[in-house]
């Protein structure tokens, strides 16, 4: 009997040893792995063959924004970053979706209007079970979606010269929490439109997020929340 029981033991601490191991070796492997911070793509310069006409206001070339309302479309994603500690790993964790609806309002140069909206159901990392996990944090059952909406106008005369930085401040609602938000965007002008990228710092607790501790893995409080929307005329 008590070597059965020995025996079981052994096997339990042997279970043990091998997936903390395990654990170990792939939070190892994932170091530094992590997909980029969501940025600007490289984007060819205007085929106008006169400078001054860079200065017509159309989108795409250097010149100011025309004015109008620009959906988010195609190619548009959002997520977030976060590190964790794994088995004593550093590990930074990004999870990311191309759910991503809404729109903007640009009138004489300036930004009037932002209504950003994203899927969380959707967010996907390099590990299912984590997104089970994050899905049951979020209560996205009763929060399926985040939010930003602009509360600010924003100058957009920098575009002008084709790309610029601007701070925008808003309402950022996760989990039905809100609170208001400052978020530096990155903004050129595209053939078809307009491009913006942007991350925002987030101390979860703030949203009523418990960042999990399960021992072998703990999450901080803070992360931040990115994205990337490709901006076309709404109708086009």
């Amino acid at each position: 009997m008590k070597k059965t029981v020995a025996l079981t033991i052994g096997i339990v601490l042997l279970c043990g040893a091998l997936l903390l191991g395990g654990t170990w070796v792939y939070a190892r492997s994932q170091a530094g792995t992590e997909a980029a911070p969501l940025a600007l793509t490289s984007v060819a310069p205007s085929a106008s063959s006169d400078p001054a006409d860079d200065s017509s206001g159309v989108a795409g070339t250097a010149g100011p924004v025309a004015d109008g309302t620009y959906a988010v479309d195609t190619g548009s994603q959002a997520g977030y970053r976060v590190d964790e500690v794994l088995s004593g790993q550093d590990v930074t964790v990004v999870g990311r979706t191309s759910d991503v609806r809404g729109g903007v309002t640009v009138e004489a140069g300036m930004l009037t209007a932002a209504s950003i909206e994203v899927d969380m159901t959707t967010i996907e990392t390099d590990d299912s079970g984590r997104d089970r996990q994050f899905l049951g944090i979020l209560d996205t059952s009763a929060h399926p979606t985040a939010t930003f909406v602009l509360t600010s106008p924003v100058d957009l005369s920098g575009l002008a010269s084709g790309t610029a930085t601007v701070e925008a401040t808003g309402t950022l609602t996760i989990k039905g929490v809100a609170h208001e938000v400052t978020v530096t965007l990155d903004a050129q002008t595209v053939a078809d439109g307009a491009q913006v990228s942007g991350s925002i710092p987030v101390t979860f607790s703030d949203y009523d997020v418990s960042a999990p501790n399960l021992g072998f893995v703990t999450v901080e409080d803070t992360g931040t929340v990115e994205l990337l929307l490709e901006l076309t005329p709404s109708g086009s």
